[in-house]
C-alpha cells in the first residue's frame, strides 16, 4: 500500500492535523512481546533488582556530591513509574496477542476435531455395512457344521453302497432260486 504524498497540489491539507508516524503493527506488536517475555524472566528480575541495589548503595554510602538521588529517592521513584507505565500496556498487548493466537488455535482445534468425528462417524458406517456383508458370508463354524454333515452324508452312502455290492455279489444260484421264485409267482 503506498502512502499518499502530502506535496499534492490537488488535495488540501488539513490544517493543525498532526500526522503522527507510521508503523507495521505485527512488528510492533512481535517487539512488545519480546519486551513482556523478557520482562517475565528471572534474568529481568535480577538485573531490576542488581540496578535498584546499586541505585540504593549509590545514593546512601557515596559522598553527599556525587549522589543524584536523595534519600526519599524520588528519581527512582519516577523511573520506576515511567517503567511500569511503559510496561502494562506492553504486556496487554503481548496478550492480547497472545489471546487471538490461542483463538485461532483453538478454532482449528474444533476443525480438525469435526473432521476426525467425521471421519470416525464414516469408518463406523463403514464397518457396520462389512458387519452386515459378514452376516450373509459362510463363517467358518456354519463351513466346519455343514462339511461335517456332508462328511455323515458321505459316509451313509457308502456304507448304503457297500451294502448293495454285497447283496449283488451273491452266487448266482441263489439269484437262479430267487429268479425261479418271480417265474412261479407271474
Amino acid at each position: 500500500m503506498t502512502e499518499p504524498r502530502r506535496d499534492r497540489l490537488d488535495q488540501p491539507v488539513e490544517p493543525g492535523r498532526v500526522r503522527l508516524p507510521r508503523f507495521d503493527p505485527e512488528s510492533f506488536g512481535a517487539w512488545s512481546e519480546g519486551i513482556a517475555r523478557y520482562m517475565g524472566t528471572a534474568q529481568f528480575i535480577v538485573w531490576m533488582t542488581l540496578v535498584i541495589a546499586s541505585w540504593f548503595a549509590w545514593n546512601t554510602l557515596a559522598p553527599s556530591e556525587t549522589r543524584f538521588d536523595p534519600y526519599t529517592f524520588t528519581f527512582l521513584t519516577l523511573i520506576l513509574s515511567l517503567q511500569a507505565s511503559y510496561a502494562a500496556p506492553l504486556i496487554l498487548l503481548a496478550q492480547n496477542r497472545q489471546a487471538d493466537r490461542d483463538r485461532l488455535a483453538a478454532e482449528e482445534d474444533r476443525r480438525r476435531a469435526a473432521m476426525q468425528k467425521a471421519d470416525t462417524e464414516y469408518l463406523a458406517r463403514e464397518i457396520a455395512s462389512l458387519r452386515i456383508a459378514m452376516g450373509e458370508v459362510a463363517t467358518r463354524d456354519f463351513l466346519r457344521s455343514e462339511l461335517t454333515r456332508l462328511a455323515g452324508e458321505l459316509d451313509e452312502a457308502a456304507h448304503r453302497r457297500e451294502k448293495r455290492t454285497k447283496r449283488e455279489k451273491k452266487p448266482r444260484s441263489d439269484w437262479a432260486d430267487d429268479r425261479t421264485d418271480f417265474d412261479e409267482a407271474r
